[in-house]
């Protein structure tokens, strides 16, 4: 496969995984399914929603270097060295783009939902009851792995699971992205040194 062929291919794919991150930040701002947190975004949202990491980071970020770098594969003006240079700008842009979102999604991950949460002591109220200010990282803490907690969320409505599932799938769209772009900043590289196909194919 030819650079410029390869770099069509990569904005191509990108277009899916970009669609699902901003569609899956837009679910989040309705937990539960639920639109009253909308009315009240800082007292009933997950403080990482409102990052919008998946919905302009994963998303708009990558969205424009791709359809740009899918220009660059196409026979054109774009489909020169320069236009491979370019590319490699924009695979750089984008792959920021899709950290921000990974680390904004794995942040709603492990810092869990914000919810009317039921204590132990039957104190009841809005927090983010599973958010670890220390030991970061200590998964043995985790509310992940302690799935009997999530049913003392009670408003909204199954939240917990809800926020799992789209961070989730942000995160491993946003990795997905970052490999391509880096595919892309290599495949660049080569295009700028060695050519497209361009010439070989006209």
């Amino acid at each position: 496969m030819c650079t410029g062929d390869c770099a069509k291919f990569i904005g191509v794919s990108l277009y899916p995984f970009c669609a699902l991150c901003m569609i899956c930040n837009l679910l989040l701002l309705f937990p539960g399914w639920s639109t009253e947190a909308v009315s009240h975004p800082q007292e009933k949202l997950t403080p990482e929603v409102l990052y919008l990491g998946g919905f302009f980071g994963s998303g708009i970020l990558v969205l424009i270097p791709a359809i740009c770098i899918q220009y660059t594969g196409r026979r054109g003006k774009l489909n020169n060295r320069v236009g491979m240079l370019v590319s490699i700008i924009l695979a750089a842009v984008a792959v920021c783009g899709s950290i921000y979102g990974f680390i904004s999604s794995l942040l709603g991950l492990l810092h869990g939902p914000r919810c009317y949460y039921t204590f132990l002591n039957g104190e009841q109220r809005w927090t983010t009851p599973f958010k670890v200010e220390r030991e970061f990282m200590d998964l043995e803490r985790s509310y992940l792995f302690s799935r009997e907690s999530w049913t003392r969320c009670s408003v909204p409505s199954n939240v917990v699971e809800f926020n799992v599932i789209f961070f989730s799938t942000i995160m491993v769209a946003s990795a997905i992205q970052i490999v391509l772009c880096g595919i892309q900043m290599v495949n660049g590289v080569f295009g700028f040194l060695c050519g497209t196909c361009q010439g070989r194919l006209a």
